[in-house]
């Protein structure tokens, strides 16, 4: 057994407040930026939007690049002149929407009505939110990003944004890269629990969501200046089901020298074969408990026939890795197994551990039924598994914050195990603080009837099939091309893999997770409509664009300027402007669909605005429109790299 006492599980402390200096104008900026995420989380949680997660978190994220937050910050100083009795006011912006085929602005600030039903009957001296509309509008600071406020209706204030500034900050992204826009997550150390198959049963459908879910999420922290990103696969290489299969392999093969991949075969044939004998053959059962305990054991024989199995389970795990593009670092069940004695001792002297008909368990706030520690045989199940495996990662690792990506029918199982650290003292009372961990469900893969998602046979389908057969009918796709015929067999192969494994992805990621999704080839293959085939097109058809006009795009970038005079080129400026704050919101509620969606209605802007509208090679505004298109497909090809999904540069 592993002792706990050299290592503090209570790692919180007090510490002394600093002195009160008088604020700068950077420290008043900070506020106003703390002040804007308390305002886009009251948005968020208010009556009127439909919450998309029960477990979002409000997360302090530096992003100076939002357009949002720099409009926030102007407008927190304005709302301290303007109201400087009412601290408690922060600043509610937004990007204007659509509303009957009419934009009246880029963004509006939507404080006036709030601050009047707090002044109203004071001596203030303001008449109506118009009037308390107006006022914020001249207390604003003198600002190059703002062009024009108008105030509409009740005190709406409207803001049209510089299209110079627009331009300078596109261009200014061209020159510094697409991670001068990347915002900073208050962690160094975070982690992405997902995939997770069990060993000797093969990766299925049921997997995808997990896999290409938590590939994103990982990326997405990157992309957000965490120092240290863990990729962990859980794998279930450990339990009840190794002694079946252990002492089945033994029947076939008495030497476990002589137990190879080809001599197995099909893992998952054994695992069922097994599983036939043990529901069936009381001695065998017998003997697969046994194997269970010599296994636990550390017995030579059975820890070689174990690591076997896992071996080659491993070696087909990799094929469905290698094609999704997923790098994931291991860490099974069986890693955590010497450390759950002394978690559960410690528990146990916290008082936490209650017997129960037999078992040892822990009860937590709000949920009737226990949390099973130990099971009444004496033996350990998955809560005990994740009770250690969390305090490993905490206080081994170090890890701020832990995102467990799972079906969201193991959403109780995560609350509880949260709840039962909390009650430990182990993780803070406040859910938001730090180290926390959050998990992230979704929803059920379909098939066209509307259930789960099977073969003919009604088996599971195998993942490494899916993905193959999507890979198959894009090549049929490209070939049927007269552009084909130009193109080499690699050419082909890396093209249909790119375009049928990221159409794979992206059916699913723009979903929003907490929902269902049919899986439908023709649909997610489809090149019209939301879909990766019509983006890849989209960026297909830009590189061309770039290609044609003969120029040396980092000549343009360098001695070039962007001009924003046509309206399709501010619509396409403002929206490429906008990615900082989409992905903000995307990274703080954990919602890839959200990049989706962005890069989707980009695409929209460039082919149906811009390139319907604005003739870019030959026209006198070229040097202008080829920046445009080179920050296109830049924040596109960062979008597609987000999301797992290789770029196509011609089709």
């Amino acid at each position: 057994m592993l002792g706990l006492g050299c290592f503090n599980l209570n790692r919180f402390s007090h510490f002394p407040s600093s002195p009160c200096l008088p604020p700068s104008r950077s420290d008043l900026l900070k506020i106003a930026s703390r002040r804007f995420a308390l305002s886009v989380t009251k948005t968020q949680q208010s009556p009127v939007t439909k919450p998309q997660s029960t477990s979002t978190a409000v997360i302090e994220i530096d992003n100076p690049a939002s357009v949002k937050r720099q409009l926030a910050q102007l407008f927190d100083l304005s709302l301290r002149a303007t109201v400087p009795d009412e601290p408690d006011v922060v600043p509610l912006v937004d990007a204007c929407a659509v509303k009957g085929g009419v934009k009246f602005g880029d963004y509006q600030c939507n404080n006036a009505m709030g601050i009047w039903s707090k002044v109203k009957g004071k001596q203030t001296g303001f008449k109506g939110p118009p009037a308390i509309g107006q006022a914020i509008v001249n207390n604003l600071p003198p600002s190059e990003m703002i062009d024009s406020c108008s105030i509409a209706g009740p005190g709406f204030v409207n803001i049209v944004l510089s299209k110079k500034w627009i331009a300078q900050r596109i261009q200014g992204m061209l020159i510094d890269g697409i991670n001068a826009w990347s915002p900073r997550l208050p962690v160094k150390r975070a982690m992405v629990d997902f995939s997770s198959p069990n060993i000797a049963k093969e990766m299925h459908v049921g997997h995808l969501r997990s896999t290409i879910i938590g590939d994103t999420l990982a990326r997405m922290f990157e992309f957000s200046r965490v120092e240290c990103v863990i990729r962990r696969n859980h794998v279930g290489d450990w339990g009840t089901q190794f002694g079946m299969l252990i002492t089945y392999l033994f029947e076939k093969f008495p030497n476990p020298d002589d137990v190879s991949g080809a001599a197995i075969g099909d893992l998952q044939a054994l695992y069922k074969a097994s599983k036939v004998r043990f529901d069936s053959d009381p001695e065998f059962k017998l003997r697969a408990q046994q194997a269970v305990v010599q296994l636990q054991s550390g017995e030579i024989k059975y820890r070689k026939a174990w690591k076997r199995i896992c071996d080659l389970s491993r070696a087909e795990f990799d094929k469905v890795y290698q094609r999704l593009g997923v790098q994931l670092e291991e860490m099974g069940e069986s890693f955590y197994n010497p450390y759950i004695p002394g978690v559960l001792e410690k528990l146990d002297n916290l008082g936490l551990i209650e017997e129960s008909d037999g078992a040892r368990v822990i009860y937590v706030e709000g949920v009737n039924i226990p949390l099973i520690a130990v099971k009444r045989d004496g033996g350990y199940n998955y809560f005990s598994t994740d009770l250690a495996s969390l305090w490993y990662r905490l206080n081994e690792e170090k890890v701020e914050w832990i995102v467990y990506v799972t079906d969201i029918g193991q959403q109780q199982h995560f609350d509880m195990l949260f709840k039962a650290y909390r009650r430990a003292g182990w993780l803070p009372k406040d859910e938001n603080a730090y180290p926390k961990c959050t998990h992230v469900g979704f929803g059920l893969v379909l098939g066209e009837d509307g259930k789960r998602f099977r073969s003919r046979s009604s088996e599971v389908v195998r993942l490494v099939d899916l993905l193959d057969e999507a890979k198959r009918r894009c090549k049929t796709a490209i070939l049927e091309r007269d552009t084909a015929k130009d193109w080499s067999e690699e050419e082909i192969e890396k093209t249909s893999e790119a375009i049928g494994y990221g159409a794979v992805k992206y059916a699913d990621l723009k979903i929003n997770r907490f929902t269902n999704y049919t899986f439908n080839f023709d649909q997610m293959l489809n090149d019209k409509g939301n879909t990766a085939v019509y983006l890849q097109y989209a960026h297909a058809r830009i590189c061309s664009i770039i290609r044609k006009s003969g120029r040396d795009i980092e000549e343009v970038k360098r001695n070039g300027k962007i001009v924003l005079d046509h309206e399709d080129e501010r619509a396409l400026g403002l929206h490429l402007l906008q990615f900082p704050e989409v992905f903000e919101e995307a990274c703080t509620n954990l919602l890839p669909n959200l990049l989706c969606e962005y890069l989707y209605n980009l695409a929209e802007i460039f082919t149906k605005k811009f390139y319907s509208n604005c003739q870019v090679v030959g026209s006198p505004e070229e040097t202008s429109r080829l920046l445009l298109c080179e920050a296109t497909v830049t924040v596109m090809r960062h979008c597609f790299y987000l999301l797992g999904i290789e770029p196509v540069y011609r089709l």
